[in-house]
């Protein structure tokens, strides 16, 4: 392994946002993204596919992780889900590029777990994408084992948001449920599941860190929290001890790409930290070199 920075950046945590999936999404982006979380309003514009390469090319980052989400329950207040076909067309367009993560609902039962194994099987997908907020509930849920289960068979790693959620649509505010030690039980149960907690964990970031620290496949997503805010704390663990545990993502477009990579240059990490953080532990989590 080399320390010299003559490599690409892996994205693990983009939303998809072109026209095709925009048109699936409720129409609280705007005051979501960017009145609460400070997105900028150029970030709001659909970016086609071929935009989009272009875009990671100007960051310097060679691939992304194209998120299907599933927000809730279709037919309640500001809820959707991402189909899948809509990631699965531009994995398709740039199968080099682009891999997918399914979304999962635990109220699609056994029929969502077949639909999330087929997206594995057959359209590109290398792993599952949970909002236990959406759903009001705790990522140890009994409904949600047996995706658990799937995955576990698959040998795919899950990532799930973890620490506090916010308001999207103020027609259907969402707790917090999934604050990062709730993800103990499931390490527990599933020792060989990768389960990775994206969003930092924040404000519970030592709990984050404790889960990670404890269990062998348990990992943090640093996305959807600019880095030049990020705790001290969070910091020093991905530069020493949690070097290996921790994924880069964005959650675009809460955060730009090349932005998000400056800031973390202006962190002050170790050389060979960098390319762990941006590249290495990802291609190691999902096993990228096989796939």
């Amino acid at each position: 392994m080399t320390d010299s920075t003559d490599y690409k950046a892996i994205d693990a945590v983009v939303n998809i946002w072109n026209r095709e999936a925009l048109s699936h999404r409720p129409n609280w982006g705007d005051e979501f993204f960017v009145d609460k979380m400070n997105a900028t309003n150029d970030l709001m514009k659909p970016l086609e596919i071929d935009q989009l390469v272009e875009t990671l090319d100007e960051a310097g980052i060679d691939k992304a992780f194209l998120i299907a989400a599933y927000s809730g329950r279709p037919g309640l207040p500001g809820c959707y889900h991402m189909p899948y076909e809509v990631v699965a067309k531009a994995i398709e367009q740039y199968p080099d590029r682009f891999y997918g993560l399914a979304g999962i609902d635990p109220f699609d039962g056994m029929n969502g777990v077949k639909a999330f194994e087929d997206a594995v099987t057959n359209m590109g997908f290398i792993g599952a994408h949970l909002y236990p907020h959406w759903y009001n509930m705790e990522p140890g849920h009994a409904k949600l084992y047996p995706f658990y289960a799937k995955c576990w068979e698959l040998d795919v790693p899950i990532q799930m948001q973890v620490g506090q959620s916010m308001i999207y649509s103020k027609d259907y505010p969402c707790i917090s449920p999934a604050k990062p030690i709730t993800l103990d039980q499931i390490a527990c149960d599933f020792q060989e599941l990768k389960i990775i907690g994206i969003h930092v964990g924040i404000p519970w970031v030592d709990e984050m860190i404790a889960m990670a620290w404890k269990h062998p496949n348990v990992y943090i997503g640093c996305d959807a929290h600019r880095p030049k805010y990020w705790p001290k704390e969070f910091i020093q663990y991905i530069n020493s001890f949690g070097q290996d545990k921790v994924l880069f993502g964005t959650d675009y477009p809460v955060l730009p790409f090349k932005r998000t990579i400056e800031d973390i240059d202006a962190l002050g990490l170790k050389p060979q930290v960098r390319r762990k953080l941006l590249r290495d532990n990802t291609i190691r989590v999902y096993d990228l070199d096989n796939k």
